[in-house]
This record gives structure tokens, C-alpha cells and sequence, in this order.
């Protein structure tokens, strides 16, 4: 007899390389689609708030598009759509992908011997019946110094001029000078495993 498998389509939807990964590794099988939408758009004074707004304008985004390819009546199994959404806070101010080699450089400068913190979004909707659930994870990141070397190879090699703030602790480069990480590098990386699961069992 095989394990039952899950009775419903999964979609992330995100392109980003470690949302997919630790999706992976929490042994879903989903397929991907993406937002096109204009991120800058979307101001709000909170982080939480923000990083809230933009998971649900991705989301709101994937869900018109998957309606135009699918017709859902057909389908007996409800499809959950899974989107996220990061931001990265320094002494109050959100932070996005920098906008140039020159300012992920001074972000990274600001993080030597000091700290910042994530802020990640999960938005789980069930298509079939309209079920959302969502909310936001925060971890606080901790910093030795961070040596002008290391920064010159992080962006010579240019990953984290796609990053919010810059910031990238996975990285090896980067992991020798993460003093303390409190809260789960999941969260940090775009997707938390605990909350993303639980929002998807309430939704379904």
C-alpha cells in the first residue's frame, strides 16, 4: 500500500530558489508560478503590515492568472496556493533588494557588529474553497564584523544584490560572522516551515 498522498495541488507561488528548497525539504510536491507585480507599489508604515499586503497582492496576482489557465470546477481536489513574503528591518527602517552595488555595500557595512532583523509573510489559500490564512515570523540577527574583503567577494559574486537588505546568512562567506540568530533560519531564508504547515492544515 503507498502513503497516502495529499489530496489537493500545491502551488508556491514564488520564484525564489530558497522558498523552493525548503518547501522541498519539507517533503511537498508543488509547482511554481510567480507575481508580476510592481513590489514598490505597496507602502505600508509597518513592516508586518507590509510584507502582509504584498503576499496577498501576490497572491490576489497568481490566483487571476490561474483562473485564466484552469478551469477549477473540473478539478475534485482543492489546489492551496502558498505565498511569502520578506523584508529585512534596520533600526526601524524596512528594507528591499538594494538598488545598487553601492548600497548593498552599505547595508552590509551597517550590519558589521550590529543587528537586524526579518520579517517573513506566508499566505496560504485554499482556491477551491476561498479559505486564507496568513501571517508574519520575526527573527532577529545578530553580527561579528563583517571584514570589507567578505563584502567585496559577496557582491563580485552578486547573490545578494537580489536579497532583501542584502542579506544572505545561509551564505558560506557570511556564516563565519552571524553571531546569534534568534528565531529560525527558515524564516530568514523567505518561507517558515512550522507556520507555512500549520496554514496549510487550517486552510484545507
Amino acid at each position: 500500500m503507498e502513503a497516502s498522498a495529499p489530496q489537493y495541488k500545491l502551488i508556491l507561488g514564488s520564484s525564489s530558489t530558497a522558498r523552493k528548497k525548503i518547501l522541498g525539504d519539507m517533503g511537498y510536491e508543488f509547482t511554481t508560478m510567480s507575481a508580476d507585480i510592481d513590489e514598490k507599489a505597496i507602502r505600508k508604515e509597518k513592516p508586518e503590515d507590509l510584507v502582509m499586503a504584498l503576499a496577498e497582492a501576490k497572491a490576489d496576482a497568481i490566483i487571476s492568472k490561474f483562473r485564466k489557465i484552469e478551469n477549477l470546477e473540473k478539478d475534485v481536489n482543492p489546489t492551496i496556493l502558498v505565498a511569502a513574503d520578506t523584508v529585512v528591518v534596520y533600526e526601524g527602517a524596512v528594507r528591499e533588494k538594494p538598488s545598487s552595488e553601492a548600497e548593498a555595500r552599505q547595508f552590509m557595512k551597517d550590519y558589521a557588529n550590529g543587528h537586524a532583523a526579518t520579517v517573513s509573510s506566508v499566505l496560504v489559500t485554499n482556491l477551491a474553497t476561498g479559505t486564507r490564512r496568513g501571517e508574519w515570523d520575526k527573527v532577529e540577527i545578530y553580527f561579528h564584523d563583517l571584514p570589507d574583503e567578505v563584502i567585496d567577494k559577496l557582491i563580485e559574486e552578486g547573490t545578494v544584490l537580489y536579497a532583501a537588505g542584502g542579506l544572505i546568512i545561509e551564505h558560506p562567506l557570511v556564516l563565519p560572522y552571524i553571531k546569534e540568530v534568534v528565531g529560525s533560519t527558515d524564516s530568514v531564508m523567505g518561507l517558515p516551515k512550522g507556520l507555512t504547515e500549520r496554514l496549510i492544515k487550517e486552510v484545507l
